[in-house]
């Protein structure tokens, strides 16, 4: 079982070139943007250099590294955005696609089961997709500091001791590895959905996947003046139960953020346990199973090819 799902991922990645080509455009887009942001600090030569200065003789450790999370941060953000839409487009083209281009047939002349493939496809969204996310992350971050420092050293700074000794790498990947895969647990009944969507629909994938989100909630208003769907959707986007208490409001206050900038961490703000005891987390896995077990029972029983 085990070796089949790593052989059907791996299949995956293979056919889906957009799993690693989308990345690895954002990390070259940033890497440029950089660049671009170097040409343009040219012309405010004074102020570089007094902020190099200033870095480097008055600024304390703490505010250097917090700065360089702020950096590494910075240059992450994008990736999480593109690896949600990339994850969305994946899961409903999955088993559409298969269908489509009749290679649905050749699949099943193999020994391998359809849950078998579905899970594959859910352990693709779930955890290929944000583990080939973050070792481009990673080089991107590699790449963005390496022309940081040559710049920097060019300037008359010290690029090992404002760079390479500030910037927190493994508080840094280490929380976005962690991260990273427990935000598709958390959006797991959306992954089910897209998969079920995916597997039944004879068209348009991505118009039958959200008209019910909008049209169901709507419904429900409008019957039973209640918004239970709504609620239960909007759950997911503002109460992800993975992070300890953070008022971002105190790190834009200058007493504060210099009495607590050691305290800038992203690892040490994921709290593992609150989000493993959390019943809303449980209950979108029950809904993503139900889902997922839909997806194959379609799959198996529905032959439209």
């Amino acid at each position: 079982m085990i070796k089949h799902q790593f052989a059907l991922v791996k299949r995956e990645v293979w056919e889906h070139r957009s799993l690693y080509i989308t990345p690895a455009v954002v990390g070259l887009v940033l890497v440029l943007a950089v660049l671009t942001a170097f040409v343009f600090a040219s012309g405010y030569q004074e102020i570089v250099d007094i902020g190099i200065v200033g870095a480097q003789n008055i600024a304390g450790d703490a505010e250097r590294r917090a700065a360089m999370f702020a950096l590494l941060m910075g240059n992450t953000a994008p990736f999480l955005f593109a690896g949600a839409i990339l994850t969305i487009f994946y899961c409903l083209d999955s088993l559409y696609a298969e269908r489509k281009n009749k290679s649905i047939l050749f699949w099943r002349s193999l020994p391998i089961t359809d849950a078998e493939t579905v899970i594959s496809k859910f352990l693709t969204a779930a955890v290929a997709i944000p583990v080939i996310g973050l070792a481009v992350i990673i080089v991107t971050h590699l790449v963005v500091l390496l022309f940081t420092s040559i710049y920097v050293s060019l300037q008359g700074g010290s690029s090992v001791f404002l760079i390479w000794k500030s910037a927190p790498f493994f508080d840094v990947w280490a929380g976005m590895l962690v991260f990273m895969l427990l935000l598709p647990i958390w959006f797991s009944p959306f992954i089910g959905w897209f998969l079920f969507v995916s597997a039944w629909t004879k068209r348009s994938p991505l118009l039958m996947a959200f008209l019910p989100l909008v049209i169901v909630p709507t419904l429900e208003y409008w019957i039973l003046r209640t918004h239970l769907i709504w609620d239960a959707i909007q759950t997911r986007f503002e109460q992800l139960p993975m992070f300890k208490g953070i008022d971002p409001e105190r790190l834009f206050d200058d007493h504060e953020f210099i009495a607590d900038a050691e305290l800038v961490s992203l690892i040490g703000y994921i709290d593992i346990g609150k989000f493993f005891t959390s019943p809303a987390m449980w209950a979108g896995v029950i809904v993503c199973g139900l889902f997922l077990t839909a997806a194959i029972y379609v799959r198996r029983y529905r032959d439209d090819s």
